[in-house]
């Protein structure tokens, strides 16, 4: 009843990979207010930024314009999975009996296994060009550490890695993807930083937490010569990178011959849910599409359906501008579940926008749920996704069921935004019904 004739893949050629970058900041119906300095809560300047950043990302990090070009020696290093491939889920549709047509959007064949080296590489590319020889940086699962690390790699620069202390002992692999890129990686909270020790002083057992890795790297860049920070998820600059899959998505649902109904995208910082969003929100702003666009987040980390929306900091020690931006506190520590990507306490203001001015919907979903709909999908559709990208397939599984009970069709797209092939203890954690929904200190 439900096989296809149609083609399951589609595929952009390699010359059809965008050529720009795109900018929501242009588009939205009300201006994004602006991050603001933590001493003066003024608006920041870019000459505060350039302590952290080149001043070519900071540039980005505040251009009014609606597109930016991507560089030539940036989209060679693209070039090694891009453009990625959007999928029809076929035989998930079949397993589900469902009418609704099920696609997503597979950022998993990148080196590293996630969406992630689509800013890690520009990232390293203008630090490269601006001469700085060190980027030091903090990662949650490792999926975006690991995609620095590689990016520094292919450009040259020494890579210095602060990885929550959950995930560093969870996901052992990803420390030695890191390591085999070349980088240097730390349990955070770490004996290397003033604020790791103090953090460890105060609770030996610390697991850590984002927020205490993004301290950690800010303070080993500022006091480290030749050294800036990097950031994988939450500011702009990382949000106009990311916008590289909703842009080759769009282009791959008008070869399909559908519109989206529904797009589902996990969101724990935001790079990811922007990423794909961002293109079709425009499109929602400039075109009156009436597509759903729904960022998925874990129950024990709400920031979106039950943070606030307030300035608040982006990291445990108050060193970072603060931000207008959904968020649970600085100070929160998440419970130690498995889609480490997922726990930090605030989401991308421009995410936060989004949700305030009614352009995207956000839904929680406890992780139980969350594996039972991952383990569905690797049977059916053969990838085994990352614990962080099974939200947005959770909610799509139960869209799909709801059509099924309505017999209704609905084109449903997923943000399939890595691979789990790395994250393979928390699937174990599952299968052997050790994992638990609140989760605690091992996170099972």
């Amino acid at each position: 009843m439900f096989f296809m004739s149609q083609p399951l893949q589609f595929l952009l050629r390699a010359d059809e990979m965008p050529a720009q970058w795109y900018n929501l900041n242009a588009d939205f119906p009300e201006p994004l207010p602006p991050p603001l300095h933590p001493g003066t809560r003024q608006p920041v300047t870019p000459d505060l930024m350039t302590a952290l950043f080149p001043e070519s990302l900071v540039e980005q990090e505040m251009t009014p314009e609606r597109h930016v070009e991507i560089p030539r020696e940036v989209r060679d290093v693209y070039a090694l999975y891009r453009p990625t491939p959007l999928l029809r889920a076929a035989r998930l549709e079949r397993a589900l009996q469902t009418p609704a047509h099920i696609y997503y959007k597979y950022e998993g064949v990148s080196p590293g296994g996630s969406h992630k080296p689509n800013t890690a590489v520009p990232q390293a590319y203008y630090n490269k060009i601006a001469g700085t020889k060190r980027l030091a940086t903090e990662t949650g699962a490792g999926q975006w550490g690991a995609s620095l690390a590689f990016a520094c790699s292919v450009f040259g620069l020494e890579c210095n890695i602060y990885m929550v202390k959950v995930s560093f002992n969870q996901k052992p692999y990803r420390k030695l993807l890191m390591q085999t890129y070349g980088a240097t990686v730390h349990a955070s909270p770490s004996q290397e930083t003033e604020f790791g020790r103090k953090a460890l002083a105060a609770d030996p057992n610390c697991n850590g937490s984002l927020g205490m890795a993004i301290s950690e790297a800010i303070e080993d860049t500022v006091k480290h010569p030749g050294t800036k920070y990097a950031l994988g998820s939450v500011l702009n600059h990382v949000c106009l990178h990311q916008s590289i899959i909703g842009e080759e998505a769009i282009r791959q649902m008008e070869l399909a011959g559908e519109e989206p109904d529904v797009i589902f995208g996990c969101a724990g910082g935001g790079s990811n849910f922007a990423g794909l969003a961002f293109p079709f929100v425009r499109r929602k702003i400039k075109e009156g599409k009436k597509t759903r666009i729904v960022a998925v987040e874990p129950a024990s980390c709400p920031t979106l359906t039950e943070g606030e929306l307030r300035y608040d900091f982006g990291d445990t020690a108050e060193t970072t501008p603060l931000m207008m931006m959904y968020t649970l506190g600085h100070a929160f520590m998440p419970p130690s579940i498995h889609a480490g990507g997922l726990r930090y306490h605030g989401m991308a203001p421009m995410v936060s926008h989004c949700l305030k001015l009614g352009l995207i919907e956000a839904m929680a979903y406890p992780q139980l749920k969350v594996f039972k709909s991952a383990v569905l999908f690797a049977r059916s559709e053969g990838i085994v996704p990352a614990p962080e990208s099974s939200h947005a397939i959770a909610a799509a599984v139960d869209e799909a069921v709801r059509c099924r009970e309505e017999n209704r069709k609905r084109v449903i797209v997923i943000g399939l935004s890595g691979n789990g092939l790395l994250d393979l203890a928390a699937y174990d954690s599952y299968l052997s019904g050790h994992m638990h929904d609140t989760g605690n200190d091992n996170g099972d």
